[in-house]
């Protein structure tokens, strides 16, 4: 007589949709794709081009290598650059050295570039509200003369922040905050400065307010929830934010071998979704592991659909 498996407890996955890749995500990987395609490998990329360490290997396999600087690109070798955008002083320092350049900027943060030269031209000083050292915030302060912005990270700062001239303002934002702190920042900016001007439409971009927007939706019903993402992701790592407010405990991976059994000890409920870098193939090998364990009762919970696709550029379409 044989013996039996161990019986393996139950589980109850609440996943969350959205998750995962965004079109700006999609765009960028589908760039440097298409430039090694186009111009064979090695195509050269300055920093990393989402933040997803899985995402970054993959490409390497197929011919990618990651830099830090344009000053590290070989003569002649085509560069891309981030989905988080790039000081303008990149560009300019490709074409300086004749590099063929493609820029993989999500739009949306384009946009917020765009906005950022309009105020400037308008004789307004920026207050930017972001993260301090995240490569969009960078990005976007490179964008306009130094001194035009000042970062704003916190209502502290904003109760605090003395500007050059208080009648002439405006704000943006980085596109991957908190939605809750980023509207508490604003109204205290508001508050203080009546005449600042801010963006028609919300800097956050859609695919992470839909992201937390998802994950309020089910925290209430899990007793724990994991997010796939990276350690450096803002979106990812606001996603365990929102969470823990919902009073849910919330842990960040990067891979399914991160999981703690440990930390499910109890859990009937666990929730489980992943930062707009993270890719589906994630998603289903965390749930993997865990049937290893549980008897999972698989559960998808939709508060939005999404079918926003970005245009490639023009010259890789036909790649």
């Amino acid at each position: 007589m044989t013996q039996s498996e161990p019986i393996r407890p139950p589980l109850r996955l609440l996943i969350a949709a959205p998750r995962g890749f965004c079109a700006g995500v999609d765009r960028a990987i589908r760039i440097v794709e298409l430039a090694i395609e186009k111009h064979g490998a090695p195509v050269y990329v300055r920093h990393e081009i989402v933040h997803n360490r899985f995402v970054v290997d993959s490409l390497k396999a197929k011919g990618a290598i990651f830099v830090e600087e344009i000053d590290q690109v070989p003569a002649g070798a085509p560069v891309v650059f981030s989905a988080h955008g790039v000081p303008k002083s990149v560009p300019d320092a490709a074409e300086d050295r004749g590099l063929a350049y493609l820029d993989a900027t999500c739009p949306l943060v384009s946009k917020v570039h765009r906005q950022a030269e309009r105020h400037v031209e308008a004789g307004r000083h920026i207050l930017f509200i972001g993260h301090r050292g995240h490569p969009e915030v960078i990005g976007t302060f490179g964008q306009v003369p130094e001194g035009e912005m000042t970062l704003v990270e916190t209502v502290a700062d904003a109760e605090t922040i003395t500007p050059p001239n208080a009648d002439k303002l405006s704000f943006l934002t980085q596109t991957t905050l908190s939605v809750d702190d980023t509207a508490a920042v604003v109204a205290a900016l508001r508050r203080r400065f009546p005449n600042i001007e801010g963006p028609r439409s919300e800097d956050i971009c859609y695919a992470t307010s839909n992201r937390q927007a998802a994950v309020k939706a089910i925290a209430g019903e899990c007793q724990a929830m994991l997010v796939i993402g990276a350690p450096n992701s803002s979106n990812s790592l606001r996603l365990v934010e929102v969470a823990e407010r919902q009073g849910t405990p919330a842990r960040l991976i990067q891979r399914a071998h991160e999981i703690d059994f440990a930390w499910l000890d109890g859990v009937a409920t666990l929730g489980i979704t992943a930062g707009a870098s993270a890719p589906e193939l994630l998603v289903r090998e965390v749930v993997d592991r865990l049937s290893e364990r549980f008897t999972v009762d698989e559960q998808h919970v939709e508060t939005a659909t999404e079918r926003m696709v970005f245009k490639l550029p023009r010259d890789l379409e036909a790649a």
